[in-house]
């Protein structure tokens, strides 16, 4: 005989207790074949084997109860209703047949009352007799259950203080010698000594960078070292342009002040207006040049840094007084230094009255000549007036 698996329904030996495909426990729903018993004796004739409804059991439908017959008329056995199938999952072991008992007549049986309608619940079937005495189901095995650890229990224990040993010095814990942080608040007990500060040129980039191993330390220092000496070639062979530019600053920041020539010389002069009196301070005076290419020369003691140069031309400052004498519109500087050399320098004078300045910054000057090249209002026989000419050194 074999039985089904009520979990994956495979067929297994009836002395199996696990599920051969999925390993499932047989034992919770197996049934012994209930041993067939005789009939009990009563006057409605018996009914065949086929007819008697199915065993009960775990995965038998529900029966309802009997009705009581009329007690004048014994009433027959309705027609058994078909029996509901069970699933193929749960195989019930079929029952043996009983011996067919002797025939006996039989009444009309009343018409039986129509059995109810259950949704989604098998039909119902016919009372069935008593069913005889089931034997008890065996003892069998079961699977043993998964035992619980207990849980540890934690028990206070007393911290074991320190009776010697070197204080903290934050909380004043006592600490075993050999630490390093305290047990109680994990201050440093050891902290290292205060390091030196740094030199204020280690706190100015490219300084104030930390070196590791293999940061390129040599990479930066070549570097450095070689625009340190680039910078040494260039000023050593810009010299010349590098004091310019010093020097030029240095007049532009500086201050200024006026200087007197030792004495004063002119190429050429109309009578009644020598050439010092270009250089006495007022501007009613003038030295008066006969022509274009006359020139004043002034020469001075000690050499020094001219700053620039100012003059006044025409007869005098006044509008009306001005356009009435000739006045210069174009000149030439000729300054010479200490070391013979002459610096030339075009100038371009406008043809209205009051001060023009320009500058020149040369250094180590002892003379200045100042040379008319073009003039205007020349009509007439009048003299080329040059009012006032001053010369300015630095501070």
């Amino acid at each position: 005989m074999t039985r089904s698996c009520p979990a994956c329904g495979a067929a297994n030996e009836e002395d199996e207790d696990f599920c051969g495909s999925c390993g499932t426990y047989l034992g919770w729903s197996s049934r012994r074949a209930r041993t067939a018993a005789p009939a009990p004796e009563v006057d409605a004739p018996a009914r065949p084997a086929e007819e008697t409804g199915p065993p009960e059991g775990d995965d038998a439908p529900p029966v309802p109860s009997p009705r009581p017959a009329p007690a004048p008329t014994p009433v027959a056995a309705p027609t058994p209703a078909p029996v509901a199938e069970e699933p193929p999952s749960r195989a019930t072991p079929e029952p043996e047949p009983a011996p067919d008992p002797e025939p006996a007549p039989t009444p009309v049986p009343p018409p039986a009352p129509p059995a109810p309608v259950r949704p989604a619940a098998p039909a119902p079937v016919r009372p069935a007799r008593p069913e005889p005495p089931v034997e008890a189901e065996p003892v069998v095995a079961v699977q043993p259950g998964v035992p619980i650890a207990q849980r540890p229990v934690v028990r206070p224990v007393a911290a074991q203080e320190e009776t010697n040993g070197f204080p903290c010095p934050s909380c004043g814990a006592l600490n075993r010698p050999g630490r390093k942080f305290c047990g109680r608040c994990a201050t440093p007990l050891h902290p290292g000594e205060q390091a030196e500060p740094l030199p204020w040129w280690r706190t100015r980039w490219p300084f104030d960078r930390k070196v590791r191993a293999g940061s390129g330390r040599l990479v930066r220092g070549s570097v450095l070292a070689l625009l340190i000496v680039g910078l040494l070639i260039a000023g050593f062979l810009l010299v010349p342009a590098g004091r310019y530019v010093i020097e030029d600053v240095r007049d532009k920041l500086g201050d200024t002040g006026e200087i007197s020539p030792t004495g004063v010389t002119a190429s050429a002069a109309t009578a009644g207006h020598p050439a010092k009196l270009a250089t006495d301070g007022v501007t009613n005076t003038y030295w008066g040049a006969p022509k274009a290419g006359a020139s004043l020369t002034a020469e001075f003691e000690k050499p020094f840094r001219l700053v620039g140069v100012t003059v006044h031309t025409g007869v005098s400052t006044k509008p009306e007084a001005f356009q009435k004498g000739a006045r210069p519109t174009q000149a030439d500087l000729r300054i010479r230094t200490k070391d013979g050399k002459i610096h030339e320098k075009a100038w371009s004078l406008t043809d209205k009255p009051g001060e023009q300045t320009v500058r020149t910054g040369i250094s180590d000057v002892v003379s200045i000549e100042f040379v008319v090249r073009e003039a205007a209002g020349q009509g007439g026989g009048r003299p080329i007036a040059l009012g006032e000419i001053e010369y300015f050194k630095r501070t």
